[in-house]
Protein backbone atom coordinates (compact mmCIF):
# COMPACT_ATOMS: atom_id res chain seq x y z
CA UNK A 1 0.00 0.00 0.00
CA UNK A 2 2.74 2.35 0.60
CA UNK A 3 4.32 1.18 -2.55
CA UNK A 4 1.19 2.74 -4.53
CA UNK A 5 1.30 6.01 -2.20
CA UNK A 6 5.02 6.85 -3.02
CA UNK A 7 4.67 6.51 -6.38
CA UNK A 8 1.54 8.82 -6.57
CA UNK A 9 3.63 11.18 -4.47
CA UNK A 10 6.49 11.04 -7.05
CA UNK A 11 3.55 12.03 -9.56
CA UNK A 12 2.47 14.89 -7.33
CA UNK A 13 6.00 15.95 -7.18
CA UNK A 14 7.25 15.70 -10.88
CA UNK A 15 3.61 17.06 -12.32
CA UNK A 16 3.37 19.74 -10.25
CA UNK A 17 6.68 21.53 -9.17
CA UNK A 18 5.57 24.71 -9.25
CA UNK A 19 2.32 23.92 -7.48
CA UNK A 20 4.18 22.47 -3.88
CA UNK A 21 3.98 26.15 -2.03
CA UNK A 22 6.89 26.45 1.21
CA UNK A 23 5.33 27.63 4.38
CA UNK A 24 6.88 28.63 8.00
CA UNK A 25 5.77 25.47 8.29
CA UNK A 26 5.60 23.02 5.64
CA UNK A 27 4.39 22.58 2.93
CA UNK A 28 1.16 23.74 0.75
CA UNK A 29 0.68 20.51 -2.11
CA UNK A 30 -2.32 20.72 -4.46
CA UNK A 31 -4.61 17.47 -4.38
CA UNK A 32 -3.43 15.01 -7.16
CA UNK A 33 -7.10 15.69 -8.78
CA UNK A 34 -6.81 19.46 -8.72
CA UNK A 35 -9.13 19.91 -6.51
CA UNK A 36 -8.32 21.41 -2.90
CA UNK A 37 -5.27 21.77 -1.25
CA UNK A 38 -3.64 20.00 1.87
CA UNK A 39 -0.96 21.32 4.42
CA UNK A 40 1.85 19.15 5.27
CA UNK A 41 3.66 20.31 8.51
CA UNK A 42 7.22 19.35 8.58
CA UNK A 43 8.93 18.93 12.10
CA UNK A 44 12.42 17.24 11.91
CA UNK A 45 12.12 14.12 10.15
CA UNK A 46 8.34 13.56 10.77
CA UNK A 47 5.39 15.63 8.95
CA UNK A 48 1.74 15.24 9.24
CA UNK A 49 -0.98 15.93 6.60
CA UNK A 50 -4.58 16.69 6.52
CA UNK A 51 -5.93 14.89 3.53
CA UNK A 52 -8.73 12.33 4.83
CA UNK A 53 -6.25 9.66 4.21
CA UNK A 54 -3.59 10.75 6.88
CA UNK A 55 -6.42 11.34 9.18
CA UNK A 56 -7.89 8.12 8.88
CA UNK A 57 -4.27 5.92 8.93
CA UNK A 58 -2.43 8.10 11.18
CA UNK A 59 0.78 7.09 8.23
CA UNK A 60 2.72 8.83 5.61
CA UNK A 61 0.08 9.83 2.78
CA UNK A 62 1.11 10.35 -1.19
CA UNK A 63 1.10 14.39 -0.25
CA UNK A 64 3.90 13.62 2.31
CA UNK A 65 5.94 11.70 0.09
CA UNK A 66 5.53 14.39 -2.38
CA UNK A 67 6.88 16.83 0.16
CA UNK A 68 9.89 14.33 0.81
CA UNK A 69 10.77 14.43 -3.05
CA UNK A 70 10.63 18.04 -2.93
CA UNK A 71 12.83 18.84 0.33
CA UNK A 72 15.53 15.55 -1.49
CA UNK A 73 15.11 17.86 -4.56
CA UNK A 74 16.72 20.99 -2.86
CA UNK A 75 19.56 19.52 -1.01
CA UNK A 76 20.46 16.57 -3.31
CA UNK A 77 22.09 17.68 -6.96
CA UNK A 78 24.71 15.32 -8.75
CA UNK A 79 26.14 16.28 -12.03
CA UNK A 80 23.70 18.34 -13.04
CA UNK A 81 20.73 15.28 -12.69
CA UNK A 82 18.15 15.35 -9.49
CA UNK A 83 18.56 12.10 -7.35
CA UNK A 84 14.94 11.28 -5.97
CA UNK A 85 15.53 9.81 -2.93
CA UNK A 86 11.95 8.59 -0.95
CA UNK A 87 13.25 7.79 2.61
CA UNK A 88 11.01 5.06 4.17
CA UNK A 89 9.52 5.02 7.89
CA UNK A 90 9.15 1.73 9.39
CA UNK A 91 6.37 1.18 11.15
CA UNK A 92 6.65 -0.79 13.97
CA UNK A 93 3.20 -2.46 15.40
CA UNK A 94 2.25 -1.84 19.45
CA UNK A 95 1.34 -4.54 21.16
CA UNK A 96 0.16 -4.79 25.15
CA UNK A 97 0.96 -7.64 27.19
CA UNK A 98 -2.05 -9.83 28.34
CA UNK A 99 -2.04 -10.90 31.92
CA UNK A 100 -3.28 -14.72 30.90
CA UNK A 101 -4.08 -16.34 33.92
CA UNK A 102 -5.98 -13.43 35.27
CA UNK A 103 -7.51 -13.17 31.82
CA UNK A 104 -8.02 -17.15 32.42
CA UNK A 105 -9.67 -16.73 35.64
CA UNK A 106 -12.11 -13.63 34.57
CA UNK A 107 -13.45 -16.21 31.56
CA UNK A 108 -13.48 -19.58 33.63
CA UNK A 109 -15.87 -17.46 36.51
CA UNK A 110 -17.84 -15.09 34.18
CA UNK A 111 -20.98 -16.52 34.39
CA UNK A 112 -21.56 -17.85 37.80
CA UNK A 113 -19.98 -13.88 38.67
CA UNK A 114 -22.64 -12.30 36.20
CA UNK A 115 -25.15 -13.51 37.91
CA UNK A 116 -24.17 -11.99 41.40
CA UNK A 117 -23.61 -8.72 39.87
CA UNK A 118 -26.89 -8.78 37.82
CA UNK A 119 -28.83 -9.38 40.95
CA UNK A 120 -27.08 -7.29 42.73
CA UNK A 121 -27.92 -4.29 40.26
CA UNK A 122 -32.07 -5.75 40.36
CA UNK A 123 -31.38 -5.21 44.04
CA UNK A 124 -31.92 -1.52 43.53
CA UNK A 125 -35.38 -1.75 41.28
CA UNK A 126 -38.40 -0.23 43.30
CA UNK A 127 -41.36 -2.80 42.96
CA UNK A 128 -44.49 -0.78 42.01
CA UNK A 129 -47.96 -1.45 44.12
CA UNK A 130 -49.22 -4.77 43.85
CA UNK A 131 -52.21 -5.25 42.05
CA UNK A 132 -55.80 -5.80 43.57
CA UNK A 133 -57.37 -7.71 41.36
CA UNK A 134 -56.39 -9.98 38.63
CA UNK A 135 -53.55 -12.11 38.64
CA UNK A 136 -50.26 -11.50 40.70
CA UNK A 137 -47.45 -9.24 39.10
CA UNK A 138 -44.35 -10.97 38.63
CA UNK A 139 -41.33 -9.01 40.52
CA UNK A 140 -40.21 -6.48 38.37
CA UNK A 141 -37.03 -7.15 39.18
CA UNK A 142 -37.15 -10.89 38.46
CA UNK A 143 -38.41 -10.17 34.78
CA UNK A 144 -35.18 -7.34 34.53
CA UNK A 145 -32.90 -10.01 35.49
CA UNK A 146 -34.45 -13.00 33.23
CA UNK A 147 -34.75 -10.44 30.43
CA UNK A 148 -30.93 -9.74 30.99
CA UNK A 149 -29.66 -12.72 31.84
CA UNK A 150 -31.57 -14.28 28.73
CA UNK A 151 -29.61 -11.90 26.62
CA UNK A 152 -26.24 -12.85 28.14
CA UNK A 153 -27.33 -16.82 27.02
CA UNK A 154 -27.54 -15.37 23.32
CA UNK A 155 -30.16 -18.65 22.95
CA UNK A 156 -33.54 -18.56 22.50
CA UNK A 157 -35.97 -18.27 25.13
CA UNK A 158 -37.06 -21.68 25.10
CA UNK A 159 -34.00 -23.26 25.42
CA UNK A 160 -32.64 -20.14 28.27
CA UNK A 161 -35.36 -21.67 30.93
CA UNK A 162 -32.66 -24.18 32.02
CA UNK A 163 -30.30 -21.57 32.89
CA UNK A 164 -32.97 -19.74 34.56
CA UNK A 165 -34.21 -22.80 36.52
CA UNK A 166 -30.82 -22.90 37.57
CA UNK A 167 -30.73 -19.09 38.43
CA UNK A 168 -34.05 -19.66 40.45
CA UNK A 169 -32.37 -22.30 42.34
CA UNK A 170 -29.40 -20.95 43.40
CA UNK A 171 -31.70 -17.86 44.56
CA UNK A 172 -30.92 -14.99 41.79
CA UNK A 173 -35.28 -15.26 41.20
CA UNK A 174 -38.28 -15.67 43.46
CA UNK A 175 -39.99 -17.48 41.03
CA UNK A 176 -38.91 -18.60 37.44
CA UNK A 177 -41.27 -16.72 34.64
CA UNK A 178 -42.91 -18.72 31.48
CA UNK A 179 -40.44 -17.64 28.64
CA UNK A 180 -43.25 -15.42 26.93
CA UNK A 181 -43.20 -13.16 30.25
CA UNK A 182 -39.69 -12.43 28.81
CA UNK A 183 -40.77 -11.21 25.49
CA UNK A 184 -43.48 -9.63 27.08
CA UNK A 185 -42.01 -7.49 29.62
CA UNK A 186 -39.18 -6.43 26.93
CA UNK A 187 -42.65 -4.59 25.10
CA UNK A 188 -43.30 -2.68 28.06
CA UNK A 189 -41.77 1.03 28.15
CA UNK A 190 -41.44 0.96 32.01
CA UNK A 191 -38.33 -0.98 31.38
CA UNK A 192 -36.46 1.13 29.09
CA UNK A 193 -35.61 4.15 31.78
CA UNK A 194 -34.98 1.15 34.74
CA UNK A 195 -32.53 -0.08 32.01
CA UNK A 196 -30.50 2.89 31.18
CA UNK A 197 -30.20 3.60 35.10
CA UNK A 198 -29.03 0.59 35.67
CA UNK A 199 -26.55 0.69 32.96
CA UNK A 200 -24.98 3.96 34.53
CA UNK A 201 -25.17 2.40 37.89
CA UNK A 202 -22.89 -0.34 36.12
CA UNK A 203 -20.43 2.38 35.23
CA UNK A 204 -19.63 3.45 38.43
CA UNK A 205 -17.34 0.72 39.90
CA UNK A 206 -14.79 2.59 37.71
CA UNK A 207 -15.02 6.16 38.33
CA UNK A 208 -11.66 6.53 39.47
CA UNK A 209 -10.16 4.48 36.73
CA UNK A 210 -11.57 6.20 33.90
CA UNK A 211 -11.22 9.83 32.81
CA UNK A 212 -11.08 9.78 29.11
CA UNK A 213 -13.96 9.09 27.04
CA UNK A 214 -15.04 8.46 23.53
CA UNK A 215 -18.10 8.60 21.36
CA UNK A 216 -19.78 7.11 18.59
CA UNK A 217 -22.87 5.13 17.08
CA UNK A 218 -23.60 1.82 15.42
CA UNK A 219 -26.32 0.04 14.21
CA UNK A 220 -28.11 -3.34 15.38
CA UNK A 221 -30.00 -4.88 12.74
CA UNK A 222 -33.56 -6.23 13.10
CA UNK A 223 -35.42 -8.48 11.32
CA UNK A 224 -38.05 -6.00 10.10
CA UNK A 225 -37.39 -4.20 6.44
CA UNK A 226 -37.02 -1.04 4.84
CA UNK A 227 -38.15 -0.70 1.84
CA UNK A 228 -38.60 2.71 -1.05
CA UNK A 229 -39.00 3.00 -4.24
CA UNK A 230 -36.09 4.09 -6.48
CA UNK A 231 -37.39 6.42 -8.65
CA UNK A 232 -34.34 6.26 -11.22
CA UNK A 233 -34.11 2.46 -11.66
CA UNK A 234 -38.17 1.99 -11.52
CA UNK A 235 -37.46 -0.71 -8.95
CA UNK A 236 -38.78 -1.79 -4.89
CA UNK A 237 -35.89 -1.82 -3.04
CA UNK A 238 -35.03 -3.03 0.65
CA UNK A 239 -33.01 -3.44 3.57
CA UNK A 240 -32.89 -4.47 7.12
CA UNK A 241 -33.98 -1.91 9.30
CA UNK A 242 -31.59 -1.34 12.79
CA UNK A 243 -31.41 0.37 16.03
CA UNK A 244 -28.88 3.10 15.90
CA UNK A 245 -27.50 3.24 19.63
CA UNK A 246 -25.25 6.43 20.62
CA UNK A 247 -22.59 5.29 23.57
CA UNK A 248 -19.92 6.97 25.43
CA UNK A 249 -17.46 4.36 26.77
CA UNK A 250 -14.06 4.84 28.84
CA UNK A 251 -11.35 4.04 27.07
CA UNK A 252 -9.62 2.34 29.25
CA UNK A 253 -11.83 -0.56 30.43
CA UNK A 254 -14.34 0.09 27.55
CA UNK A 255 -16.99 0.74 30.08
CA UNK A 256 -20.02 2.40 28.48
CA UNK A 257 -20.58 5.49 30.74
CA UNK A 258 -23.84 6.84 28.80
CA UNK A 259 -25.83 5.44 26.19
CA UNK A 260 -28.73 7.44 23.73
CA UNK A 261 -30.99 5.66 21.34
CA UNK A 262 -32.78 7.54 18.65
CA UNK A 263 -34.32 7.23 15.09
CA UNK A 264 -32.46 4.87 12.64
CA UNK A 265 -31.47 8.23 10.47
CA UNK A 266 -30.61 10.30 13.94
CA UNK A 267 -27.69 12.65 13.45
CA UNK A 268 -24.33 11.80 15.55
CA UNK A 269 -23.99 15.41 16.58
CA UNK A 270 -27.09 16.11 18.50
CA UNK A 271 -26.96 12.91 20.93
CA UNK A 272 -23.29 14.00 22.13
CA UNK A 273 -24.38 16.87 24.64
CA UNK A 274 -26.43 14.21 26.69
CA UNK A 275 -23.51 11.80 26.45
CA UNK A 276 -21.47 13.86 28.07
CA UNK A 277 -23.78 15.29 30.60
CA UNK A 278 -24.83 11.58 31.88
CA UNK A 279 -21.35 10.91 31.73
CA UNK A 280 -20.02 13.92 33.42
CA UNK A 281 -22.51 13.70 36.41
CA UNK A 282 -20.57 10.42 37.36
CA UNK A 283 -16.54 11.16 36.36
CA UNK A 284 -14.05 13.17 36.73
CA UNK A 285 -13.63 14.04 32.55
CA UNK A 286 -10.67 15.14 31.37
CA UNK A 287 -10.77 14.52 27.31
CA UNK A 288 -14.25 13.36 24.71
CA UNK A 289 -12.79 12.17 21.55
CA UNK A 290 -14.94 11.84 18.51
CA UNK A 291 -14.73 11.76 14.73
CA UNK A 292 -16.15 14.52 12.53
CA UNK A 293 -19.65 13.70 12.64
CA UNK A 294 -19.59 15.60 15.81
CA UNK A 295 -18.07 18.49 15.15
CA UNK A 296 -19.95 21.49 15.79
CA UNK A 297 -19.36 24.59 17.91
CA UNK A 298 -22.35 23.21 20.14
CA UNK A 299 -20.76 19.96 20.98
CA UNK A 300 -16.89 21.71 21.46
CA UNK A 301 -18.52 24.17 24.03
CA UNK A 302 -20.52 21.51 25.69
CA UNK A 303 -17.34 19.47 26.16
CA UNK A 304 -15.66 22.25 27.39
CA UNK A 305 -18.22 23.31 30.41
CA UNK A 306 -17.83 19.96 31.59
CA UNK A 307 -14.57 20.72 32.42
CA UNK A 308 -12.66 18.30 29.62
CA UNK A 309 -10.85 18.76 26.33
CA UNK A 310 -12.57 18.29 23.17
CA UNK A 311 -10.38 16.03 19.96
CA UNK A 312 -13.14 15.80 17.44
CA UNK A 313 -11.99 15.50 13.95
CA UNK A 314 -13.00 18.64 11.41
CA UNK A 315 -14.13 18.49 8.04
CA UNK A 316 -11.71 19.65 5.34
CA UNK A 317 -15.02 22.59 4.73
CA UNK A 318 -14.70 23.61 8.37
CA UNK A 319 -12.90 27.04 9.16
CA UNK A 320 -12.67 29.11 12.37
CA UNK A 321 -14.91 31.31 11.49
CA UNK A 322 -17.14 31.32 14.08
CA UNK A 323 -14.09 32.09 16.98
CA UNK A 324 -14.24 30.51 20.21
CA UNK A 325 -13.52 27.50 21.80
CA UNK A 326 -14.53 26.18 18.00
CA UNK A 327 -11.73 28.61 16.64
CA UNK A 328 -9.24 27.10 19.05
CA UNK A 329 -10.38 23.43 18.45
CA UNK A 330 -10.13 23.85 14.78
CA UNK A 331 -6.32 25.73 15.16
CA UNK A 332 -4.97 22.81 17.28
CA UNK A 333 -6.14 20.27 14.70
CA UNK A 334 -4.60 21.63 11.71
CA UNK A 335 -1.27 23.18 13.59
CA UNK A 336 -0.51 20.80 15.92
CA UNK A 337 -1.53 17.49 14.22
CA UNK A 338 0.23 15.29 15.64
CA UNK A 339 -0.17 15.81 19.29
CA UNK A 340 -3.77 16.18 18.30
CA UNK A 341 -3.80 12.77 16.64
CA UNK A 342 -1.89 11.39 20.17
CA UNK A 343 -5.50 12.00 21.38
CA UNK A 344 -7.84 11.73 18.66
CA UNK A 345 -6.78 7.91 18.44
CA UNK A 346 -7.75 6.56 21.58
CA UNK A 347 -11.89 7.38 20.08
CA UNK A 348 -10.70 3.76 18.62
CA UNK A 349 -11.49 2.38 21.67
CA UNK A 350 -15.16 3.45 21.36
CA UNK A 351 -15.12 0.70 17.84
CA UNK A 352 -13.52 -1.83 19.93
CA UNK A 353 -16.72 -1.41 22.52
CA UNK A 354 -18.95 -1.67 19.78
CA UNK A 355 -17.12 -4.78 18.19
CA UNK A 356 -16.86 -6.64 22.13
CA UNK A 357 -20.88 -5.88 22.38
CA UNK A 358 -21.66 -7.40 18.88
CA UNK A 359 -19.01 -10.21 18.93
CA UNK A 360 -20.15 -11.39 22.56
CA UNK A 361 -24.26 -11.01 22.47
CA UNK A 362 -24.83 -10.15 18.61
CA UNK A 363 -25.31 -7.61 16.13
CA UNK A 364 -29.03 -9.17 16.00
CA UNK A 365 -31.87 -8.18 17.65
CA UNK A 366 -34.75 -10.50 17.56
CA UNK A 367 -37.53 -8.47 19.23
CA UNK A 368 -40.33 -7.29 16.72
CA UNK A 369 -41.95 -3.74 18.45
CA UNK A 370 -39.65 -1.11 18.61
CA UNK A 371 -40.11 -0.69 22.46
CA UNK A 372 -38.50 -4.44 22.97
CA UNK A 373 -35.90 -3.47 20.21
CA UNK A 374 -34.74 -0.69 22.17
CA UNK A 375 -34.78 -2.27 25.54
CA UNK A 376 -32.80 -5.92 23.95
CA UNK A 377 -30.36 -3.55 23.12
CA UNK A 378 -30.47 -1.97 26.50
CA UNK A 379 -29.58 -5.33 27.55
CA UNK A 380 -26.31 -6.27 25.39
CA UNK A 381 -24.90 -2.74 26.63
CA UNK A 382 -25.84 -3.59 30.46
CA UNK A 383 -24.84 -7.48 29.92
CA UNK A 384 -21.43 -5.91 28.68
CA UNK A 385 -20.65 -3.68 31.39
CA UNK A 386 -21.00 -6.39 33.55
CA UNK A 387 -18.31 -8.64 31.64
CA UNK A 388 -16.14 -5.87 31.70
CA UNK A 389 -16.55 -5.79 35.55
CA UNK A 390 -15.56 -9.14 35.78
CA UNK A 391 -13.14 -8.58 33.99
CA UNK A 392 -11.67 -5.90 36.23
CA UNK A 393 -12.27 -7.67 39.44
CA UNK A 394 -9.62 -9.35 38.39
CA UNK A 395 -7.31 -7.50 36.32
CA UNK A 396 -7.91 -4.65 39.36
CA UNK A 397 -8.94 -6.26 42.20
CA UNK A 398 -12.21 -4.04 42.57
CA UNK A 399 -15.43 -4.91 44.12
CA UNK A 400 -18.67 -3.16 42.31
CA UNK A 401 -21.31 -2.37 44.33
CA UNK A 402 -23.98 -0.91 43.83
CA UNK A 403 -26.30 1.42 44.65
CA UNK A 404 -24.40 2.63 48.07
CA UNK A 405 -25.56 5.54 49.36
CA UNK A 406 -29.37 5.85 48.04
CA UNK A 407 -32.60 5.94 50.16
CA UNK A 408 -35.25 3.73 49.31
CA UNK A 409 -36.85 6.62 47.73
CA UNK A 410 -34.13 7.08 45.41
CA UNK A 411 -33.96 3.97 43.96
CA UNK A 412 -34.73 2.38 40.27
CA UNK A 413 -38.51 2.72 40.30
CA UNK A 414 -40.87 1.60 37.34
Amino acid sequence: MDDGRKQRGAAIAAQTQNGIRRTPRGYIVPSQSGQGKYAVLVDGDKATCTCPDYELRAEPCKHVFAVRIVIQREFDFANGTVTETVSVTKTVKRTYVQDWPKYNAAQVEEKGRFQVLLRDLCRGITEPEPARTGRPRLSVADMVFASAYKVYSTVSARRFMSDLRGAHERGYLSRVPHYNSIFNYLEDARLTPVLRAMIMESSLPLKSVEIDFAADSSGFTTSRFHRWYDHKYGVERQEHDWVKVHIMCGVKTNIVTAIEIAGRNAADTKQLPALVATTGKNFAMAEVSADKGYASANNIETVKNAGAEPFIAFRTSDTGWSGGAWAKAIGFFLYRRAEFLQHYHKRSNVETTFSMIKRKFGDFLRSKTDTAMTNEALCKVLCHNLVVLIHEVHELGIEPTFWAGLAPAQEVGV
